[in-house]
């Protein structure tokens, strides 16, 4: 966790208030010590920034959830878009 800390210049207690908040729960080494994802990273460096920018802890979080959704969402309708596309392609004109 220090590590990581260090590497976001965040503060330990920051990482630990984002576990209790459940936006991100890294995993545990077979001592206990949390070991942190590049996708969670990139999760806690997202609240770091909009807690710089004075938005609550957990406004931030909620907000960050709500990217994660939306972003999946897109890129299902992509997906989806290509499947039909590829099943209907267009009509030579005549």
């Amino acid at each position: 966790m220090g590590r990581a800390a260090e590497m976001l210049g965040v503060t330990p207690a920051f990482l630990r208030s984002l576990d209790n908040a459940r936006l991100i729960v890294p995993q545990r080494s077979s001592g206990g010590h949390r070991r942190y994802s590049r996708y969670q990273l990139r999760l806690a460096q997202r609240a770091r920034d909009l807690v710089d920018e004075g938005t609550a802890l957990d406004a931030a979080c909620r907000i960050i959830v709500l990217e994660d959704q939306l972003a999946e969402a897109q890129r299902i309708n992509a997906r989806l878009q290509r499947d039909r596309d590829s099943q209907n392609p267009p009509q030579a004109s005549e």
